[in-house]
């Protein structure tokens, strides 16, 4: 079970992932290893629960990002582009740039600039002498704004959302290439939320589909976090 996932170290937490049939597939696994979250997760890094980031937003559960990454995995490939839609904490912007490395672009957008400023910060860090090119040549690029409009005038090969929607807006599946695919949680915060994949195909067919229920915080207005702290979790 995923909740069993939890490790003292950070391998350990991607190994056992593994043994519990969430992650698979060979590049995922090792770029999750390569990123150790504890340059993301303030505190208890390697449990598999969501782990506070003040402002009432939270770094995903370890599992939740493993089927995330899994789901997407067809479209993290060298050269592929990936926006990630509440951004929040910067590990799946870090563990995306590695898999679409070398060519690749990963734009993370996140509503609020205090928690977007943090997560440069653990990637500059995480990444080290490496992270000034990938920032100076936009392959990362981290974006202060409403995740709810996307990157407008951009397409994406994969596009993942880190917070619910009541609905997924219909600029958001404007902006997934052919072939594409999407990762979202639906679902107002007081009803049953649920992942849907969208897969658009090379003709441009667009499907959904109901993965498993799901308990997100809400991607809301700048006023919503703030009404709930105004202070980073350290």
């Amino acid at each position: 079970m995923a909740w069993r996932c939890s490790a003292p170290t950070n391998a350990g937490l991607v190994d056992n992932l593994a043994t519990a049939n969430i992650l698979s597939t060979p590049r995922i696994i090792a770029a999750m290893k390569a990123t150790d979250r504890a340059h993301y997760s303030p505190r208890r890094p390697y449990d598999d629960c969501p782990q506070s980031l003040g402002f009432g937003a939270t770094i995903s559960a370890p599992h939740m990002h493993a089927h995330a990454l899994e789901s997407l995995s067809p479209m993290l490939r060298p050269g592929a582009s990936v926006l990630d839609i509440g951004s929040g904490s910067g590990y799946l912007v870090s563990v995306f740039s590695k898999l679409v490395r070398p060519g690749g672009t990963v734009i993370g957008v996140e509503h609020l600039k205090e928690l977007n400023e943090a997560a440069e910060k653990r990637f500059v860090e995480e990444e080290g002498s490496l992270a000034k090119e990938i920032l100076q040549k936009n392959e990362v690029i981290f974006k202060t704004a409403d995740g709810r409009h996307g990157c407008p005038g951009e397409k994406f090969d994969a596009i993942h959302v880190g917070a619910s929607m009541p609905a997924v807006p219909e600029v958001l599946l404007e902006q997934l290439k052919s072939p594409g695919k999407m990762f979202v949680p639906v679902g107002d915060v007081n009803e049953d939320q649920y992942i849907y994949e969208y897969t658009r195909d090379a003709e441009g067919n667009l499907t959904r589909e109901r993965l498993f229920g799901v308990a997100y915080v809400p991607l809301g207005d700048v006023e919503y976090y703030y009404a709930r702290g105004r202070k980073l979790v350290e």
